[in-house]
């Protein structure tokens, strides 16, 4: 009887598993909604006042959005007041919503991504994920591997969709 060969583990295919950049930890919002002035602007003495009194510790070593759920005049530096805060104790802050801040965490972890590792070889591109991969994430990768990837396909290696091809360079004559 012949031996069973698994011919993906044997190819130079190399798999991106996005999922694997996902940095664990909690995820929260800080929102300015609460320290409006009658709902509608930001006080620049109140609030200063509610940033001194506020217990930070609550986000310790979270990942913090920093946004404001009610449609109000909310100046620039009454966000950057939060961050700095903020900054003290989280984990890694941003200004925005929840999908920023994965965008942002992202973005981060995939900047160690190892291309030279890719170069001149084909890629897949993992699709199914446990955790909770932003589509960001595909674009992001797409954009830092096409330049040395020979080609990138999605899904599993054993069935994939073809992404991208390098076209062949042409004999000079």
């Amino acid at each position: 009887m012949s031996e069973i060969v698994n011919r993906v583990a044997n190819s130079p295919i190399v798999t991106v598993d996005l999922e694997k950049f996902y940095l664990p930890g909690e995820r929260e919002e800080f929102d300015l909604a609460p320290f409006l002035y009658q709902g509608l602007v930001i006080r620049e003495m109140d609030f200063r006042q509610s940033m001194k009194e506020l217990d930070w510790c609550v986000y310790k070593d979270k990942y913090v959005a920093v946004h404001c759920s009610a449609d109000a005049i909310v100046p620039t530096w009454a966000f950057m007041l939060a961050v700095v805060n903020l900054q003290k104790v989280a984990r890694d802050v941003v200004i925005g919503d929840l999908n920023a801040l994965e965008i942002h965490l992202m973005g981060s972890s995939l900047r160690k991504l190892d291309l030279e590792a890719m170069r001149d070889k084909p890629i897949v591109i993992k699709g199914c994920s446990k955790l909770p991969v932003v589509d960001y994430a595909y674009g992001e990768v797409i954009r830092m591997i096409l330049p040395v990837a020979k080609s990138i396909m999605f899904g599993e290696p054993c069935s994939t969709v073809p992404v991208y091809k390098r076209p062949r360079e042409k004999a000079s004559r």
